[in-house]
């Protein structure tokens, strides 16, 4: 099981109470909703494995440079020249009651033992694209991120497990599913994103092109290649709108999109066991630990009975 970390820890946040405080007063609903969402996906999908796969660069500037929208609104700061590697960096916009809650949640989830694994220059969703395609045993990919549905993939038994409409209301995408719900392959889905956009990462898509068309458009042709030659082919059947709408954008648009949506596949990422196991005693005393001091109650005791009884099964 592939966690797109900070897209749980954000729904966690938004969707408990920040009311929802520790023993000091400091808040602690990101934290105790994201254990509530561990404890539920443990219980009901049964992984043998769970990885938190991190956002190391939540906007890559090798996205920037492409295209230069990418989740700008997301930022509040932008960074100032210097020479060190990481400068590039922009500030995320994150609330200021979640800030804080961050740290936590890595010393939580390292206490569990569950791995968190990121990458330099890429975002959660570059790592679980790696493990995903790379992976020996069948893969739930837990997210909110449209985006990861171009993963999904029966022939590895990788599916997705769609956290857009709510934990109680999880939606599980197979090719099937993902095509009754979309129109569209999962091998198609990159270039159905390029064709839409996505106005949550800043993607402009193609003006007047939405999903409906989008999709259209992919039946007839196949790929994004497949309706930008159709387009500069008098001979094609294709409305002139449209048609007068893709080749404006193939110029530029087109060009650069597909690298900046279709996710990395190919990371080296550092070894890892991500084996639901017995806990160390060090880990026990930790969580215990941690239990008292950010007042983690109920949620930590149900993640904790989550994942034991994975170990006991």
């Amino acid at each position: 099981m592939l966690l797109d970390t900070a897209a749980l820890y954000f729904r966690a946040f938004y969707g408990v109470p920040d009311t929802v405080r520790g023993p000091g007063g400091a808040p602690v609903n990101a934290v105790r909703g994201l254990l509530d969402m561990i404890a539920r996906l443990a219980t009901e999908f049964e992984p043998t494995e769970i990885v938190a796969c991190w956002d190391n660069d939540w906007r890559p500037q090798w996205r920037v440079d492409l295209i230069p929208t990418y989740k700008t609104h997301r930022v509040v700061a932008e960074p100032t020249p210097s020479t060190t590697p990481d400068a590039h960096l922009a500030i995320e916009s994150v609330p200021d009651l979640l800030t804080p809650q961050v740290p936590v949640i890595r010393e939580v989830l390292g206490a569990l033992g569950i791995p968190i694994v990121g990458a330099a220059r890429h975002e959660a969703d570059d790592v679980i694209g790696t493990l995903a395609s790379h992976a020996s045993i069948p893969v739930d990919i837990v997210t909110g991120d449209r985006d990861l549905f171009q993963l999904v993939d029966d022939s590895r038994q990788v599916r997705v497990i769609y956290t857009g409409r709510g934990m109680s209301r999880l939606e599980i995408l197979t090719e099937a599913s993902l095509t009754e719900k979309t129109g569209v392959s999962p091998a198609q889905y990159a270039d159905f994103a390029v064709l839409r956009g996505d106005a949550s990462d800043g993607l402009p898509g193609i003006a007047g092109v939405g999903e409906k068309t989008a999709a259209t458009l992919l039946a007839s042709w196949g790929s994004l290649d497949g309706i930008v030659a159709a387009a500069a082919d008098p001979g094609a059947i294709m409305g002139a709108s449209v048609r007068a709408k893709i080749l404006a954008a193939a110029a530029d648009y087109l060009r650069v999109a597909p690298t900046v949506v279709r996710v990395v596949r190919d990371l080296n990422l550092p070894a890892f066991d991500a084996r639901i196991r017995s806990s160390t005693p060090d880990q026990v005393a930790a969580l215990d630990r941690l239990g008292t001091d950010w007042g983690l109650g109920a949620s930590m005791t149900r993640a904790r009975e989550a994942l034991h009884r994975r170990v006991s099964d």
